[in-house]
């Protein structure tokens, strides 16, 4: 089977997230509320690769960790890094394949509206 033609729900979600239909808006409700506290900046890479700049606070990161690992275990084709570019900040790297780009794009037009009101 060909990954590409991969279709997605209205909110962006698609077919290979195996997380069930009605936990999916209590999912994005967490990622809004995650990109409104702790993204600090929005840096996209790549078609397939965007990088979020977080407040490096402890906490962010145990949020960000928990977060992401639940996402990994349902949607596969996300692959996501850490790193601390200085001791008070922490980017999260969030990867896709070619065929996942619209998901990717997705997720971005969901942080910048979570991070400014709209």
């Amino acid at each position: 089977m060909s990954d590409r033609h991969v279709t997605t729900d209205e909110a962006g979600v698609p077919d290979a997230c195996t997380l069930p239909t009605a936990e999916r808006p209590l999912r994005l409700a967490e990622f809004d509320r995650f990109f409104t506290a702790a993204v600090r900046g929005i840096d996209r890479l790549s078609a397939q690769h965007l990088r979020l700049r977080l407040d490096g606070a402890a906490q962010t990161e145990e949020m960000a960790r928990d977060l992401t690992a639940r996402e990994s275990s349902c949607c596969s084709f996300f692959t996501f890094g850490f790193s601390r570019p200085d001791p008070d900040s922490l980017s999260l790297d969030v990867r896709v394949p070619a065929a996942h780009v619209d998901v990717l794009d997705a997720l971005v037009e969901r942080a910048l509206s979570s991070r400014t009101g709209r």
